[in-house]
Formats: C-alpha cells, sequence, structure tokens
C-alpha cells in the first residue's frame, strides 16, 4: 500500500505521512477479544522498570491464533482488520465448523482466500498456509515461525517481516533470521508460508508528538542533558571535556551501552547458531 501525505489544514498534518489501507471498518470479534491491563512500565510494586511508558488510548487485546492447531479444516478469509498491539493487520478466519479466529494477515491474501493447517505434503504453497518446517521447500519465505513444537509462533512476527528455510538436515532445519542470522531449528517446528503484510508500516511519520502519546509512548529525554546527579553523562554546562556528553555513553545505572556485545555467552541456543548476524561463522565448540 502507498504511503499518502494529505493537503496540510492543520500544524499536526504537515508531517504526518500514512500508509493506505484498505481495511474492513468492523468492530473485532467479540469473543476473540479480551481486556489486559496496562502496566505502564511498573512492576507489582508500583516501581518503573521500563522507562519512557504510560497513558495511550483504551485497546482490547485481540487473541491471535499462533499455534494454528486446527488441522486439515479449510478456512476462508472473511476480513482484514486494524490490530492497535502490533504493527501487522490481521486476518478473521471462519473455518468450515463455524469457527473464528484472528491469524497475521499475510501478503498476498485476499478475502475469500481459502487456507488451512496441515502435516501433510503440499504441491503448492500459497500464503497463509501453516506447515512443518521439514514440509516446506527451500528458500521459500515464511513467518510465524516456533522455537519449539506446539508453543506457537514467536519469530518473524512484525509488519514486512519474514524468514527464509535455506534446507533440511535429519531432524534440524536450517533458517536465515530477519536479522541475517543463521541458525538451526527443530524440524518440527510449524510456520506459515509467505510475507507479514503492512510492509509500509515503517515507512510512516506521526507528524505531531501528540500521536506518540496516544501510542503510549513518553517524552524521552537525553541523558546528556540532564543533571550530574540524574544521569553518568549528564552536567558539563553544555557539550564539554568533563561532561555534557564526551564520555563514554552510559544508561543511568553505569552500564556501557556501545562498544560489546549484550548477549548472554553462556545463553544455551548459541550452540544452534551458525552465522551470526554480522556475518561471522560460530566456530564449533562456542
Amino acid at each position: 500500500m502507498p504511503i499518502i501525505s494529505s493537503n496540510p489544514k492543520t500544524p499536526g498534518q504537515r508531517f504526518l505521512r500514512r500508509n493506505k489501507q484498505v481495511l474492513d471498518k468492523k468492530r473485532p470479534e467479540k469473543k476473540l477479544t479480551e481486556f489486559i491491563h496496562n502496566k505502564k512500565g511498573r512492576n507489582c510494586y508500583g516501581r518503573i522498570t521500563s522507562r519512557r511508558r504510560g497513558g495511550g488510548h483504551k485497546r482490547l487485546y485481540r487473541q491471535i491464533d499462533f499455534r494454528r492447531n486446527k488441522f486439515d479444516v479449510e478456512g476462508t478469509v472473511k476480513a482484514f482488520e486494524y490490530d492497535p498491539n502490533r504493527s501487522a493487520n490481521l486476518a478473521l478466519i471462519e473455518y468450515a465448523d463455524g469457527e473464528k479466529r484472528y491469524i497475521l494477515a499475510p501478503e498476498g491474501l485476499k478475502l475469500g482466500d481459502k487456507l488451512f493447517s496441515t502435516d501433510k505434503t503440499l504441491t503448492e504453497f500459497t500464503p497463509g498456509l501453516s506447515l512443518k518446517l521439514r514440509n516446506i521447500p527451500p528458500a521459500t519465505f515464511i513467518h510465524a515461525i516456533e522455537i519449539e513444537p506446539g508453543r506457537g509462533a514467536a519469530i518473524a512476527r512484525g509488519a514486512g517481516v519474514f524468514a527464509q528455510l535455506l534446507g533440511i538436515e535429519n531432524d534440524r532445519a536450517i533458517l536465515k533470521m530477519p536479522s541475517g542470522e543463521q541458525r538451526y531449528l527443530n524440524a518440527e517446528c510449524r510456520a506459515t508460508v509467505g510475507v507479514v503484510g503492512n510492509s509500509e508500516h515503517q515507512n510512516q511519520q506521526l507528524g505531531k508528538a501528540g500521536r506518540n502519546r496516544w501510542l503510549g509512548r513518553r517524552p524521552r529525554v537525553r541523558g546528556m542533558v540532564m543533571n550530574p546527579v540524574d544521569h553518568p553523562n549528564g552536567g558539563g554546562q553544555g557539550k564539554s571535556k568533563g561532561g555534557g556528553g564526551r564520555q563514554h555513553l552510559k544508561s543511568p545505572w553505569g552500564q556501557l551501552s556501545k562498544g560489546f556485545p549484550t548477549r548472554a555467552k553462556a545463553k544455551t541456543t548459541n550452540a544452534q547458531i551458525i552465522t551470526r548476524r554480522n556475518g561471522k561463522k560460530v566456530k564449533k565448540g562456542k
């Protein structure tokens, strides 16, 4: 879908760039929604653990079928809907037995299209089909991928995102992740064929600060412009050698923010990585 701008009648429209989408203007399915408390970045004691969150418009959570465990029952695409909780749009699927479920809407899916989830080997692979990795041909673009069989999709769920299946080795599948990393996954894990839709989402411009507040994002203040008591990079009467951002960049608690990887060296899934996102191959035994 194209990015459009409007004739600015107000200051907020001057820099606004919107993604023109053809969505069904309908209320979400009542049985597939639930209320989730907005924690506003606070823990169970009311202390802020994630800064710069709060406010925002009320929204209902849409229950999405990430497991795709309704096997060999054909479903029909009934509507495409907006989801305020994620960048991707949703497709409402009505199955032959009358049950309705939401899935992430892939590119190329249209109203009235048929799709299903199966463990059988197929000859045609259209967007929206859910299969085991071992039943998908190499070089296929996939999304909504499980990390463990039956756990539900956890990889490649954002707008315009996809991974690529490179091949199958015994009981393991080789995937090229959205980050460029190549890794092994259990070949019994499920994935959905195609690319997640709404790929122009990243090219939108909100146009004004108020739209960020509607999304629950509070203002962000740079550490460099704070006082020394509030941030390690603060102070200095402007930019200076003694303060004001000339030090190594840190968090408010003194953790260096640049210059070294933050991934845990002892992470158990490191053994499944073939090539890291920076292009370096992982040596065996590390």
